[in-house]
C-alpha cells in the first residue's frame, strides 16, 4: 500500500497586486484566496494564480508552492493573530507531515489516478513579502530558523486537484535528502560542503538551486570549482 503524506486541506490562488512597503508600492502574488471544487494543475501552476516576480518566483521547478497546516498553530502564536487563507502565500495547503517527511526529488499522486503527478524540487525560502503581509519584518528570518518552510513542486503530469484529495508517495528519491535537510544545508550551516554536494547528486534538484550550490562549492577551502 503506498504510503500518505496528508490531505489536500485547501487549494489557494492569486494574481499580482501592490502591498505598501514603507513609502513605496510593491508588486506581490502572495495574497491568495481558496477556491473551491477541482483545479487543473498545469506544468507552470494553477490558473488564476500568477507571480509578480518571475525571476525568482513561477516556472516549471516552481510551479506549485506547498505549505504544511501543521505549523499554523505555531505561526498564530508567534504573530498573535488569525492567519487567513494561505498566510503562507502557498498554492496547496496540506494537512499531515511536515518538512523532515519528504525529500527533494520525491514524486507524488495527488487524488486519483488521473490526479497529477508531481515531484518536490526545493524548499520555499520567504523574501521579505511575506513579513509585508503578515507586518513582521522579522518573519522570513522565523520561517528559516523554524524550518517551517514548505517546498515547491514541478508538474510531471498535468491533472486536476481539490480539497480532500489524499497527496501520495509515488517514489522516493534515493538520495533521501529532506526538504528541512535541504533547508538547513543552503539557509542556515553556509560551510556545509558535503552537504552541499549531496544537494548536486540530486537530478530533481531546482535549476537556481543548483547554481547556488555550485556557486557555494567555489568558495570551500582547498576545492576546485564543481562542474
Amino acid at each position: 500500500m503506498s504510503e500518505t503524506l496528508g490531505l489536500i486541506h485547501a487549494v489557494q490562488v492569486g494574481e499580482p497586486g501592490q502591498m505598501k512597503h514603507g513609502s513605496k508600492a510593491v508588486a506581490t502574488a502572495i495574497v491568495k484566496r481558496k477556491v473551491a471544487g477541482p483545479r487543473r494543475v498545469g506544468k507552470l501552476g494553477l490558473p488564476g494564480d500568477g507571480q509578480a516576480d518571475l525571476v525568482n518566483h513561477g516556472g516549471a521547478d516552481k510551479a506549485v508552492c506547498v505549505y504544511f497546516s501543521k505549523h499554523y498553530p505555531y505561526w498564530r502564536h508567534w504573530l498573535d493573530k488569525p492567519l487567513g487563507d494561505s498566510p503562507f502565500g502557498e498554492n496547496l495547503t496540506i494537512d499531515g507531515g511536515d518538512e523532515t517527511m519528504i525529500c527533494i526529488g520525491d514524486v507524488l499522486r495527488i487524488g486519483s489516478a488521473a490526479g497529477p503527478l508531481v515531484q518536490v524540487t526545493q524548499p520555499r525560502v520567504p523574501c521579505f513579502k511575506l513579513g509585508l503581509r503578515h507586518e513582521q519584518p522579522q518573519l522570513p528570518a522565523q520561517v528559516l530558523q523554524t524550518g517551517y518552510s514548505g517546498f515547491y513542486l514541478r508538474v510531471l503530469t498535468e491533472g486536476e486537484v481539490e480539497a480532500g484529495d489524499a497527496v501520495v508517495f509515488e517514489r522516493r528519491d534515493p538520495a533521501g535528502v529532506t526538504v528541512a535537510e535541504a533547508l538547513r544545508i543552503m539557509m542556515i550551516e553556509r560551510e556545509d560542503w558535503d552537504g552541499a554536494r549531496r544537494l548536486l547528486a540530486i537530478d530533481a534538484l531546482a535549476e537556481s538551486w543548483r547554481e547556488m550550490a555550485l556557486k557555494r562549492l567555489a568558495k570551500a577551502p582547498g576545492q576546485e570549482k564543481e562542474r
